[in-house]
């Protein structure tokens, strides 16, 4: 079955790219150099997914724990987010990709919100894939971040809580209005979700592989790709028994 084509075909991949400083570690090389190198990493990622037909590619790029990294290690990745912004913008734009940020941006600096947006705006009409990137970003917070707005609107009059539901929830999450992942690839041995679209990967076929993420190639993406094609998705429903049927 070719991706693109079919009900196994996954019209929506999310990226845990895990592994950048451990492929630096074992080069010898700084840290900075690993998320570099993963950064080509997410761009060669973007190109495979046009060509596979996926419609929304949702990257976990900073949460909201690595904060508590080494501030070096902090103010190496938030200019390398300025530097991308500022290198791949015209790009977005001509190839017609939506970029959207996940995540509470206010604690990034100023000059990088305002790349942010800038994007977003621009390119928010753009159909032909949608890159969610998730950035100060935990699945937990927004989780809570939801139900307090949910909970304003109750106080205010505007929703009676009987009206709330599954669907009205997911609306006010960061991933609102688009559908929830298909396929969920993490990178790096690590074998958690660590936080990430919580409450988006009910239903999600996950696919976990050693590879560093800077080391994510074509062929390892088609690997990924394979093997959801090979998954039975039932989200809870139990399939006729081919004996009885």
């Amino acid at each position: 079955m070719t991706v693109g084509e079919g009900p196994l075909s996954p019209r929506h991949v999310a990226v845990i790219m895990d592994g950048n400083g451990r492929w630096a570690a074992v080069r010898g090389l700084p840290r900075s150099a690993g998320h570099r190198r993963g950064f080509e990493a997410a761009r060669r990622l973007v190109e495979d997914a046009l060509r596979r037909g996926v419609e929304v590619l949702t990257l976990y790029a900073f949460s909201t724990e690595n904060w508590e990294r080494p501030r070096a290690e902090v103010e190496v990745l938030l200019d390398l987010f300025a530097d991308v912004l500022a290198r791949e913008e015209e790009r977005f734009d001509e190839e017609r990709l939506r970029l959207r940020f996940l995540g509470r941006l206010e604690r990034f600096p100023d000059a990088l919100v305002d790349a942010m947006r800038r994007v977003e705006r621009r390119t928010a009409a753009h159909d032909r894939m949608t890159i969610q990137v998730g950035v100060n970003y935990g699945g937990r917070a927004d989780i809570v971040q939801a139900a307090r707005r949910l909970a304003e609107r109750v106080r205010a009059g505007e929703l009676a809580p009987e009206a709330i539901d599954e669907r009205l929830f997911a609306d006010q999450l960061f991933t609102g209005g688009l559908s929830d992942p298909d396929l969920l690839i993490r990178t790096g041995n690590e074998l958690r979700l660590s936080n990430f679209l919580l409450w988006n990967l009910a239903y999600t076929e996950l696919y976990f592989t050693e590879t560093l993420w800077p080391d994510f190639s074509s062929e390892e993406f088609e690997r990924a790709l394979v093997a959801f094609e090979g998954r039975e998705r039932r989200y809870g429903r139990v399939t006729a028994d081919p004996v009885e049927a």
